[in-house]
């Protein structure tokens, strides 16, 4: 008799099996519309991938549910916000304090002048993408959030002159 009959099986739910589905061509098209325009209206996504507007809604909120697409986001312009400097701030965590990394993290994802964190393997711990008015307010950031924190051990701090947003290949 084969003893893994003896196994308990773990139910295969439909949302489990549906959040592995594959991507077709529809999929990757619609993907690829979404990320070059969030705002696009569902009659124009459809008209452009080639589909009835009941699919492709139903496609989108498949591509939501199943965890492909995680959010539709406004891309703000800093400077316009009066935050005129963007700094990447590398930082290395104590080893006496790996325990706390997802602390920090949480932390820092909290602060208001944080944009993005970057946890990474390599000879940085974190990179954290800021943005403040002006150096004063970064060294400041700097002061009072890191150089303070008990998990943090060092600093490096990088200026960005230009920064262009990331678009996703989409390959298919």
């Amino acid at each position: 008799m084969d003893a893994s009959a003896d196994e308990p099986k773990l139910p295969l739910t439909r949302e489990i099996v549906r959040r592995f589905e594959p991507l077709d061509d529809i999929d990757l098209a619609l993907i690829r519309l979404l990320r070059d325009d969030a705002r696009i209206s569902n009659a124009r996504l459809a008209e452009e991938a080639g589909i009835a507007p009941s699919t492709s809604l139903t496609r989108v909120r498949s591509l939501i549910e199943r965890g492909v697409v995680r959010g539709f986001h406004a891309d703000l312009d800093p400077r316009a916000l009066g935050l005129g400097l963007e700094a990447l701030i590398s930082v290395n965590i104590r080893v006496g304090a790996r325990k706390a990394i997802s602390q920090f993290s949480d932390e820092m994802r909290r602060l208001p002048e944080v944009v993005q964190v970057f946890f990474l393997g390599g000879s940085e711990d974190f990179i954290l993408h800021v943005a403040t008015r002006d150096t004063d307010h970064a060294r400041q950031f700097v002061v009072d959030n890191l150089s303070a924190h008990p998990s943090v051990a060092s600093t490096r701090t990088s200026l960005v002159f230009e920064h262009h947003s990331p678009r996703l290949a989409v390959e298919g």
